[in-house]
């Protein structure tokens, strides 16, 4: 008896080993386990909002998943992020984050309700949106030199209209003075969809923006001056850099996915597979391009490096010249 158990225990082991392999497996709960909330820190209409909207209107379609996109505006995303950073690290509340609220915010606001760094996990690059300055086509210029010119002469009579306070199109502008010395007025909203009555009306003087502008261009009723990021536009080919006249100019928008920090790993790979192949879809690549913006799917690996990059840059542009909010 004591040699047949013998001859029977490895046996007996191996069955255990492998119950007790996928015991766990099969515990684990399915994702997602209901709907996902994104959270989108600036106003309907914008192109952080748009992105939301058509990858969330794919994920449903392709996944079966339901997402609801929800936007909590207020203190330049600050709030819609922190919002987020403290919700369950399951998977179910996502971020669509921004130079602002992911890089930048922590050199611009004096006190922070949240980190960056430490609160959130980088799912992948959504996009990168160009930034096209357009102004009142009212104004009597029609490129950066006039623009520059024209400010010089008239100091602090032009203004630009921003997302708010830390988003892209107020570095844009915070760098355009700076580097090319003139005296332009900020003037921020609750996101850029609702500058632009004022900007059609001439109640603003200018902004940075493609998505919500660019069909204004086309009607004629905005004037396109110049792009902001270092390479022209294809949607715009023919209109020219700023760093073409200023030179040493760039700045950019960028737009990407976060969870909260300690979202499961198998989480956030199941979410960068499934988000990533939209990004790689042509009709969404066809429709970003219509917007100003180009899709950048990357691993959350290569966001997490990217992200950090932006930070440090921006972090010394943003003290030299010295804006610092409340």
């Amino acid at each position: 008896m004591a040699i047949s158990f013998l001859r029977i225990l490895p046996r007996v082991a191996a069955v255990i080993a492998c119950a007790s392999l996928t015991a766990p497996a099969s515990a684990q709960p399915a994702y997602p386990s209901g709907p996902i909330r994104m959270v989108v820190p600036f106003g309907a209409g914008g192109l952080t909002d748009i992105l939301a909207r058509l990858i969330a209107d794919k994920l449903a379609a392709n996944e079966g998943w339901q997402i609801v996109v929800e936007n909590k505006t207020g203190a330049g995303g600050n709030i819609g992020a922190a919002d987020v950073a403290r919700s369950r690290p399951d998977g179910q509340t996502l971020l669509m984050g921004s130079i602002g609220t992911n890089a930048t915010n922590p050199f611009l606001y004096k006190t922070m309700p949240y980190d960056p760094r430490k609160d959130f996990a980088p799912i992948t690059m959504a996009a990168s949106g160009t930034l096209l300055l357009v102004c009142d086509p009212n104004l009597p210029f029609r490129d950066t030199a006039g623009l520059i010119a024209y400010a010089k002469a008239h100091p602090g009579a032009l203004s630009y209209a921003s997302g708010g306070m830390g988003a892209s199109q107020h570095l844009a502008g915070e760098l355009l003075k700076s580097t090319a010395g003139i005296d332009i007025r900020h003037v921020p909203y609750k996101g850029l969809a609702p500058a632009i009555p004022d900007l059609l009306g001439g109640r603003v003087s200018m902004t940075f923006d493609m998505a919500t502008a660019l069909p204004y261009v086309k009607q004629g009723r905005l004037r396109a001056i110049a792009v902001a990021n270092p390479q022209r536009s294809s949607a715009l080919p023919d209109v020219p850099t700023i760093g073409e006249t200023v030179p040493g100019y760039a700045a950019s928008a960028w737009y990407g996915l976060f969870a909260p920090a300690g979202t499961p790993q198998p989480v956030i790979a199941r979410l960068n597979a499934a988000i990533t192949r939209i990004l790689r879809t042509p009709d969404l690549r066809e429709r970003l391009i219509a917007l100003g913006a180009e899709p950048a799917a990357s691993t959350p690996e290569e966001f997490g490096r990217f992200v950090q990059a932006e930070s440090d840059k921006w972090s010394k542009v943003l003290k030299a010249i010295d804006i610092q909010l409340d």
